[in-house]
């Protein structure tokens, strides 16, 4: 059985060795007591620091480490469909971050797991030693996601750090889409899952690559990938409102027959073109949002290029994917 790690790096120079002594120390010992070999694959997401050399020099250590490099930064989406795409044949697949804070003693029970059958080991996480007001926007966002989000739903607490069988690797790797969600990816594809949870770990060095600004957009793409609601909420809206204009336009002329012509209100008029200049606005907005993703799908770029690797580089023919797993599971979810 082959086991491969996929670990996206970016800026990490502060936490990696330590993050990849970790790593071949837990899974040395594991992969001897259960049977299997195994390597850790680093993407390197074009990261400005020493994060590539330590990689090379780490590669020129141990066969057990294999890197790829993009020529810039495209992104953690962009670095984790490269991991899948280079692992295809490879029996499980663990997705973990660099910094330690998916704590690595996980995965020899997520490769039991595994063993036993499930296509993926999903590791889950409490919030212990967040502020109460991340707290509270993080549950904001999941009510609000998984009331517009069809066909799956989000569950606070997971996200990458997870085991997926060859099968539900190659099942990810067939959805060519450029704009990727993988929160949603994961569960769209189901198979036989198993929820693990841990303590949420603080992270001991290096800074969170994720600001403000970049934790909206990924909100945003998590709303926007899965559904077209909003879309469907702007014509309902419309008609809402051009039911209650034509009820005020009835209301006027009603007025108009009984009291003769008023001089019009100034307030009136201000806060209609307002309203609907809003609206317009937010409209075209969603619509230009959905056509903006349409335009990057359309013109078929690579999701990623690399610039320098260790390991071979994917197939490119469609990929078969297997019905059955090692195991079969019939009694289990």
């Amino acid at each position: 059985m082959k086991v491969r790690v996929i670990v996206p790096c970016y800026n990490e120079t502060a936490i990696l060795q330590r993050t990849i002594d970790k790593l071949q120390e837990i899974l040395d010992i594991d992969a001897q007591k259960q049977g299997y070999t195994y390597d850790l694959l680093f993407i390197d997401d074009g990261s400005k620091d020493t994060t590539i050399d330590i990689l090379q020099q780490a590669a020129a250590q141990s066969s057990v480490v294999k890197f790829l490099s993009f020529s810039r930064n495209f992104g953690k989406e962009s670095a984790m469909i490269a991991g899948f795409e280079h692992s295809v044949d490879c029996d499980a697949v663990v997705m973990i971050d660099a910094d330690l804070q998916h704590p690595p003693e996980l995965i020899p029970e997520m490769i039991k797991a595994y063993v036993e059958g499930y296509d993926q080991v999903i590791a889950k996480r409490n919030r212990d030693g967040e502020s109460a007001a991340r707290k509270w926007m993080t549950r904001l966002y999941y009510k609000m996601i998984n009331y517009w989000v069809e066909d799956i739903e989000l569950i606070d607490g997971i996200g990458d750090f997870r085991l997926l069988s060859q099968r539900a690797v190659r099942s990810l790797v067939s959805m060519g889409e450029y704009n990727r969600f993988s929160k949603g990816l994961f569960a769209w594809i189901g198979y036989n899952t198993k929820i693990m949870s841990y303590d949420n770990v603080l992270r001991d060095a290096g800074e969170s690559k994720w600001s403000f600004k970049s934790l909206l957009n990924y909100a945003i793409d998590g709303l926007i990938s899965f559904n077209n609601k909003p879309l469907r909420m702007m014509i309902y809206l419309g008609v809402s409102i051009f039911g209650l204009s034509l009820l005020y336009l009835i209301y006027l002329l009603i007025d108009t027959l009984l009291h003769g012509i008023a001089v019009p209100g100034y307030l009136t008029m201000i806060a209609s073109i307002l309203l609907m200049g809003g609206i317009q606005l937010i409209s075209i907005g969603i619509v230009g949002e959905y056509i903006g993703r349409i335009y990057y799908e359309v013109k078929q770029r690579p999701k990623y290029i690399v610039r320098a690797a260790n390991v071979a580089q994917p197939k490119k023919e469609p990929l078969d994917i297997p019905y059955t797993n090692h195991i079969q599971l019939d009694d289990k979810e």
